[in-house]
Formats: structure tokens, C-alpha cells, sequence
């Protein structure tokens, strides 16, 4: 069976959440016998309870008849109607439910199925189509790439250009690396950011929108985190509210982060209308749409007064969450200024220790020492190193005791 599969898939790496689950599990005894028991600020899910309300329309919806048939994979009218309201109420972009939005089994799925499609496979390096990635940026993007026969090259995000890269600057750099810049199929953007924490301007935005256009690429805007926000005078805005952006965007939503349910797989892919009709004749051959009961309890909460106020609570009790660890960081020495604490999601993205030279190594120590697990920086690109990322889902309980385990364990800045 060593030939079964193509050398693309035989060369990827366990996705670096799968190999965090496993280690833990192999130190989860050992560690539970010295106090230290895994408390995991690894994953990007929400662990709160989804809002009532949702479940009580679940309830009520699986009774009725025909619900348990097969479903459109474009998704029902009434979900893409939902969607279509929510995305005028919230960013004023007005959408055709007939071709301008999809259902997704969750937004990865639509990263997946999008590279996919848009990537013919070559087996020589320089050959390869071309997808310009955030680094860091969300740990799948270059394996999606990778798996599909493509070329991920990377779009730096540092303190130095404030995450908001040139990007003829990029292209250049691509160009002096030995690259075709006439293979670029695409370009990912992801604001608010995942793992940095960070948001663009929408004057940044528009510039990546107007190079696209000039060169002919597709932007692909990630916008998994946009109701995960803190600041309403800072709420963030959708690519698509842009003048022009339909023409060469399309842009990727998700139901699990402001609702807690990760485990229903539901999002929409919307925007460019040409992209989505090709997108949705691949999708069609591959899976069927959502279990409908799933998307008319979403469809419902999605636009409800019950929806909003879930969102608000879940945003402050994160927003109280990053309180507690920014505090508590800043007492074993990290340096955290007031204005670089993020406004958007529940990622603190923070340097390794002084004494330490690799991020996986300070992350190995905390985890077998303090039972503490978080990801690495360079997980997410090779301009993550040196860094390492927390997610503040947990219990705020659970995360006093993790600054307290630090304390008691020796870690510090």
C-alpha cells in the first residue's frame, strides 16, 4: 500500500493540533499524579454552552417532516436568506442568494475545497501554481496548498510592516526567489488574524483588493473571526463592503466561533458570483448540503435579538478572559504595551522566554513541566518562531491557575 495514495498527501506533516492532542494524552497520567493535570489553551474553540435559543429551535425543527432528507449544497433558501439579511445588517453588502452565496460544512471546508479547485497539480517546484499565505497565519492554509500540489509562499506579517504587508513588495520578493508571479492563482487574507490577534485598516485592505485586480489573482478573505471582537468602534468589516471587491473576492464566514458550536460544521463562502458558480459544480459532485434542521436553527439565531445578545456576553466574558492572562503574563515579566492588546479574537500571540532559542522546545517544557499547552509559533510560518500562541477559552478559573502554575513552575519572560 506505499503507492496508494499521491506524493503530495505522502509528504504532509501531522497537523499540528492532531500531534498537540496526542502528546497530551500520552502525558495526561503523568502529569494528572503531580498536580498538573493538561489544561489545554491550544485550540480555538469556544467551550461555553451554545445559546439556549438555538438549541430549543434544533429541538423543535427535528419534528417536522421532510427534515431528514437530503438537503441542497448550495443550502436551503431560507439559510441563504439568513445570510444574505445578516451580511446587509452587519456590513451593508447586499448579496444574491441565487449566486452570490454557498452553504460550507464550516469554513474550512470551503478553504479546502476552494484550493483545490483552483489548483492544477505539477510536480516540479518552479511549475507550481501559486498561493500567497499570511505567515503566521491559520496552520491549514499551506497544508490545503501543499496537499493539492501547489506552491504556498508566504506573505510576512510582522510588527515591523504592522501586519499589513506591500504586496508588490511581496510579489517582487517572489519574482527575486525564481517564481512565475504568472502562477499566483490566489491570495489569502485573514483579518482578524489567526494566530496574531491583529485587524487591517480598510484603506490596507483596499490596496490588496486593487493589486489583485491588477494582476489578475483571486483574493480569498478569512473572516472566521469576525464577530469575536471587543471594541464597538472597532467592530470588524467584511472585504465586500470595498468599492469594487465583488469583481475578484470571495470571502469564507463561520457559525462556531460566535455561537460555541464547532462541532455542527456550518459557514458560507459569498462574494464573486462566477467563482461560486464553479466552486458550487465541484462542491456539488463531492458532499450533499447541511442537515437542515442545523441550518434553520442557524438561520433563525443568526438574526435574532436572542443571537446578539450571545454574541455581546461571549465577547465581554473574552474580553475578561484576556484581562486575567494579561495581567498575570505581565507579572512573570512578559513586556504586553496597552496598545498592542488585540480587540479582535481570543489568541494572545507573545514572545518565547529570553532563555529560550526555539519556540517547540519552550512549549515542550511547559507542557511536561506545567501540564500547560499552547502552540508554537512556528506552527503557523517560518515568521512564527521565536513566538507561541494562547487561546483564552477556558474557564477563567482554569486560566488563574495556568499564570499560577507558571509562577510556581519557574516560567517567565
Amino acid at each position: 500500500m506505499e503507492n496508494l495514495f499521491n506524493e503530495y498527501v505522502m509528504a504532509l506533516d501531522t497537523y499540528i493540533m492532531v500531534k498537540l492532542k496526542e502528546k497530551t494524552a500520552q502525558l495526561a497520567d503523568s502529569l494528572t499524579k503531580k498536580n498538573r493535570a493538561p489544561i489545554a489553551l491550544s485550540m480555538g474553540a469556544p467551550t461555553a454552552n451554545p445559546p439556549a435559543m438555538l438549541i430549543e429551535k434544533l429541538k423543535e425543527f427535528l419534528t417536522e417532516s421532510n427534515i431528514h432528507t437530503y438537503s441542497v449544497t448550495r443550502g436551503e433558501l431560507f439559510y441563504r436568506q439568513a445570510i444574505a439579511q445578516k451580511m446587509q445588517d452587519r456590513f451593508g453588502v447586499t448579496l444574491d442568494v441565487n449566486s452570490e452565496i454557498f452553504s460550507l460544512l464550516g469554513s474550512k471546508d470551503g478553504l479546502a475545497n476552494l484550493i483545490r479547485f483552483i489548483i492544477t497539480p505539477e510536480h516540479e517546484e518552479k511549475e507550481k501554481d501559486i498561493l500567497l499565505i499570511p505567515d503566521p497565519g491559520y496552520a491549514s492554509y499551506g497544508q490545503m496548498v501543499q496537499c493539492s500540489g501547489g506552491k504556498a509562499y508566504p506573505i510576512p506579517l510582522t510588527k515591523e510592516n504592522n501586519y499589513q504587508p506591500n504586496m508588490e513588495e511581496v510579489l517582487a520578493k517572489l519574482v527575486e526567489d525564481g517564481y512565475n508571479p504568472n502562477k499566483v492563482k490566489a491570495v489569502i487574507i485573514n483579518y482578524p488574524n489567526n494566530p496574531l490577534g491583529v485587524s487591517a485598516t480598510k484603506e490596507y485592505v483596499k490596496t490588496v483588493v486593487d493589486f489583485c485586480k491588477k494582476h489578475g489573482y483571486l483574493l480569498i478573505s478569512d473572516a472566521a473571526y469576525c464577530d469575536v471582537y471587543f471594541d464597538e468602534n472597532q467592530k470588524p468589516f467584511s472585504v465586500l463592503e470595498l468599492a469594487g471587491a465583488k469583481d475578484v473576492t470571495v470571502e469564507l464566514f463561520t457559525l462556531s466561533k460566535p455561537y460555541a458550536i464547532t462541532g455542527w460544521r456550518l459557514g458560507w463562502i459569498c462574494g464573486n458570483k462566477d467563482v461560486l458558480s464553479r466552486f458550487g459544480k465541484g462542491k456539488s459532485t463531492i458532499d450533499n448540503g447541511i442537515f437542515k434542521a442545523l441550518q434553520k436553527a442557524c438561520a433563525y439565531i443568526m438574526n435574532s435579538p436572542e443571537g446578539e445578545e450571545y454574541i455581546a456576553n461571549a465577547n465581554a466574558g473574552f474580553r475578561r478572559k484576556q484581562s486575567i492572562m494579561i495581567k498575570g503574563l505581565r507579572e512573570l515579566g512578559w513586556e504586553i504595551k496597552d496598545e498592542d492588546i488585540p480587540h479582535t479574537t481570543f489568541y494572545l500571540w507573545l514572545p518565547i522566554p529570553r532563555k529560550y532559542d526555539s519556540s517547540f522546545k519552550f512549549c515542550e517544557d511547559l507542557l511536561e513541566k506545567s501540564g500547560v499547552v499552547v502552540v508554537p509559533g512556528d506552527a503557523f510560518g517560518k515568521y512564527g518562531q521565536g513566538f507561541f500562541r494562547i487561546s483564552y477559552v477556558c474557564s477563567d478559573e482554569k486560566l488563574q491557575e495556568v499564570i499560577d502554575r507558571m509562577k510556581a513552575d519557574g516560567f517567565k519572560y
